[in-house]
């Protein structure tokens, strides 16, 4: 009786490891199954690079950044006069020259969005984000937009000899890739267009190009940089009697919430696109950089409609 009984309990052993080996067998072959589903499902899909830079502008200049559908971006921006005033001048925070704007986000895509600084300049521009960076389905290792701006002086006391020759316009390709979380970098060529030049040796369009960058500190801080560099420099160009000189800004950007706040240094006072990359005649010294902020502040006007399933 006690050997039937072994024999019994051995080959039910025997039919629970068979089970259980069977059993395994199946889950390996499942868990394979579903790890090749996931690749085929990532291989189907597009995954798109998201904050490249943290907003619409990286300093002075244009980022790759678009506002969202239907939101409004309020700006406000500050360049205060030079560092070396000392004490006596709170190191340049007694004087400054500030612009105020509103950005907008038409669609995914397109952006418009207009401003005015201290000095009676009106700006305007138009942002469209042709490629975005992505990868899976559609792999693109960058993202790439076109701003088209144009700058309307309000000085009656200059030389214009037409109305026309108030407007200035500005073309720039924005080419940006974002390396990883901590690391982005852009590069924009640009034209800038004056309608009327003091003499016909000046040309009227002038060729430069940007080079701006993101260096992630922490969660919420983020060390920018901007440098322009002039390649149309004509002799006898010159701004307020002086030569031109290329512009340089390095700061901070500070995410609180719905603000971002970008705090730097940079060698020229203005915030067109027209004015700080062909027209700063600061070089970046002690007599010359000066401190500066922009702050922007984002309201949803027009709330995406929810599509009903």
């Amino acid at each position: 009786m006690k050997i039937v009984f072994k024999k019994q309990l051995l080959v039910l052993c025997l039919v629970i490891m068979a089970t259980c080996k069977m059993a395994i067998a199946q889950d390996v072959d499942l868990f394979k199954s579903l790890d090749e589903q996931d690749k085929k499902d990532k291989a189907n899909q597009t995954d798109y690079t998201t904050a490249i830079f943290k907003t619409t502008r990286m300093i002075n200049g244009q980022s790759i950044e678009n506002v969202g559908s239907g939101v409004l971006d309020v700006k406000i921006s500050h360049r205060f006069t030079p560092i070396n005033a000392g004490a006596k001048g709170l190191w340049g925070l007694d004087g400054a020259n500030m612009r105020m704007g509103v950005d907008y986000g038409i669609n995914s895509k397109l952006m418009v969005g207009v401003g005015r600084t201290k000095f009676g300049l009106f700006d305007g521009f138009a942002k469209y984000k042709l490629i975005r960076q992505s990868t899976g389905k559609v792999t693109m290792p960058v993202s790439v937009a076109l701003s088209a701006g144009v700058i309307w002086s309000t000085d009656k006391t200059g030389t214009y000899n037409n109305y026309t020759d108030r407007f200035n316009y500005s073309i720039q390709a924005i080419i940006a890739r974002k390396f990883n979380d901590y690391v982005s970098l852009q590069v924009v060529p640009t034209v800038i267009h004056y309608n009327s030049v003091e003499k016909s040796s000046i040309p009227n369009n002038f060729y430069s190009v940007g080079l701006g960058g993101r260096l992630r500190l922490t969660k919420r801080v983020n060390l920018t940089a901007e440098y322009y560099y002039r390649i149309t420099k004509p002799d006898d160009f010159t701004y307020a009697g002086s030569k031109p000189v290329n512009c340089l800004s390095v700061g901070f950007d500070i995410e609180t919430g719905g603000h971002v706040f970008q705090f730097h240094f940079s060698n020229s006072p203005d915030m067109n696109d027209r004015s700080f990359i062909n027209e700063t005649v600061s070089k970046w010294n002690v007599d010359a950089v000066r401190f500066g902020f922009n702050i922007a502040r984002v309201f949803v006007v027009n709330k995406p409609k929810e599509v009903k399933l």
